[in-house]
């Protein structure tokens, strides 16, 4: 179970990785851009680290307000969730 777990947050990380970098193809080559809630949702679905990951590496949406705003507070929000989850598990032993 917890193999099954570790691969899907893998996959929603990269898929999310994936969608920041064609916005930023689309944005260096004038085409169709991703809508920015869709870049959120998809962070927010369990895969913050990888569109932070994304944002440092490519350098996308790095000074986009409040874009940056909302996904600092996504991420501050996971994070929140698995300290929960740890001091939980500690917790029953």
């Amino acid at each position: 179970m917890t193999l099954i777990l570790a691969l899907a947050l893998l996959a929603a990380n990269l898929f999310c990785f994936l969608l920041f970098a064609h916005d930023k193809a689309a944005a260096v080559h004038g085409e169709r851009r991703v809508p920015e809630r869709v870049l959120l949702l998809s962070a927010a679905m369990c895969a913050a680290p990888g569109a932070l990951l994304a944002q440092r590496w490519l350098r996308h949406k790095t000074r986009k307000q409040p874009f940056g705003a909302w996904l600092t507070l996504i991420v501050f929000a996971q994070a929140c969730a698995v300290a929960g989850l740890v001091a939980l598990a500690f917790q029953r032993g």
